[in-house]
């Protein structure tokens, strides 16, 4: 039986090899602020953080975990809302719809953890997620004012 460290705790799991993540998050865990989008790791409604880094988990299957990453969903990464990227989503009214914007988020706090100070490129280059919205332009300023409550 797999263990897997999400939010802090550890969890074991019942789950064949080849299950990805998402389904053991969302089904066995009850952790469904991790969307299903695409399946195919293109749209990143489904990014969490394995070991800080933004990692899409409709894709990561259960077998390529190891037991010492540690997974963060957007509800491990600040349970009061406290976090940077989560306050200045709220301040900015950056989602439409919302339903992206868990993994808009995740991707967002990678980033910002990595280069607190990032450029429109930097965003560009590294905000791979999709909106069905549009809310790109919220998006990118959202991450700038995160950056500045770093």
């Amino acid at each position: 039986m797999p263990q897997l460290t999400v939010n802090g705790s550890v969890h074991d799991v019942e789950a064949e090899p080849d299950t990805p993540l998402l389904w053991v998050l969302r089904e066995q865990l009850g952790l469904t602020g991790t969307k299903f989008g695409c399946g195919i790791a293109v749209c990143g409604a489904c990014t969490v953080h394995v070991g800080g880094v933004a990692t899409r988990s409709c894709q990561l299957l259960i077998q390529d975990i190891a037991p010492e990453d540690e997974i963060t969903t957007i509800e491990g990464l600040s349970p009061d809302r406290t976090h940077p990227v989560q306050q200045a989503w709220l301040e900015i009214d950056v989602p439409q719809c919302g339903y992206c914007q868990s993994g808009q988020i995740m991707a967002a706090a990678a980033l910002l953890a990595s280069n607190p100070s990032p450029t429109d490129e930097d965003i560009d280059a590294e905000m791979s997620n999709i909106c069905r919205c549009g809310t790109y332009n919220r998006i990118r300023a959202g991450i700038k004012r995160a950056s500045e409550l770093l």
